[in-house]
């Protein structure tokens, strides 16, 4: 009998069972069994002695099984609504970064440590929502704020990434960004310089939905998920050791061009 894997992906959002292991997994999801369908995947392994009444968890058995000619089975689809916030944080294992070609990149957890004297950031939400966000609160701060019972708009969970914004985050306006792919990048400027300006004001929307293309070369420090209980962070490695460690998938994820 083949081992059964269960997965959480974030955009978009389900709960998946396959007979594939990850990265033959995220090829599948990047790829297809048609390379005319390309597209960037990003999803959580999960550990698969979970089990939850939230889903038909009896499916894994019922249809995780080799096909006839002998290959795996794909994929089954266990939720493809709200699957985030009913699989505990403990039950995540790895993350893996998938660029548009099939190239596989796993992270693991890791300690997150607050940055002193930082004020500005740039946040990319993937999950349940996914707009960008232009805030003066830390990874665990933002993160609280988004899942508070009595906000506005409450999330039970969130999975998120900060950005690179170099200069930007001490001069909004006239700061140096570089070579990044960013659009739009004087509406990016005038949002975290409303932050700065307005200590009442703590986050602000900069683009209401999450492009097509995720920009992984964007990401500072690494991807978070989170809520009021816990927060996971996973550490994106340095641009040293992308290069050195990870060339291939590095290499792929700096084709991906601005939109």
């Amino acid at each position: 009998m083949s081992d059964t894997y269960l997965y959480l992906s974030l955009v978009p959002e389900c709960l998946v069972a396959s007979m594939r292991p990850p990265e033959d997994f995220g090829h599948y999801l990047a790829v297809g069994n048609n390379s005319a369908s390309r597209g960037q995947a990003l999803f959580f392994e999960v550990d698969s002695s979970f089990r939850s009444d939230k889903f038909p968890m009896h499916l894994i058995d019922e249809e995780c099984v080799l096909r006839p000619d002998g290959k795996p089975k794909n994929s089954v689809y266990l939720s493809v609504y709200r699957a985030l916030e009913h699989i505990p944080i403990s039950a995540l294992g790895r993350l893996f970064l998938t660029t548009d070609d099939g190239k596989v990149l796993a992270l693991e957890k890791g300690d997150w440590v607050k940055e002193e004297g930082r004020t500005l950031h740039l946040y990319q939400e993937f999950c349940p929502v996914n707009p960008c966000v232009a805030s003066s609160l830390d990874p665990a701060e933002f993160s609280k704020f988004m899942t508070a019972p009595d906000a506005r708009v409450h999330l039970p969970r969130l999975v998120f990434s900060d950005l690179i914004i170099r200069d930007l985050a001490t001069d909004p306006i006239h700061g140096e960004l570089g070579e990044l792919p960013y659009n739009q990048i004087d509406h990016v400027r005038n949002c975290l310089a409303l932050i700065k300006r307005d200590p009442d004001k703590k986050n602000k929307m900069v683009f209401r939905r999450l492009h097509q293309d995720f920009f992984f070369r964007t990401i500072r420090t690494g991807f978070f998920v989170g809520d009021q209980d816990e927060l996971a962070y996973y550490p994106m490695p340095s641009e040293e050791e992308l290069n050195d460690k990870h060339y291939q998938w590095w290499k792929s994820a700096l084709v991906t061009q601005s939109i």
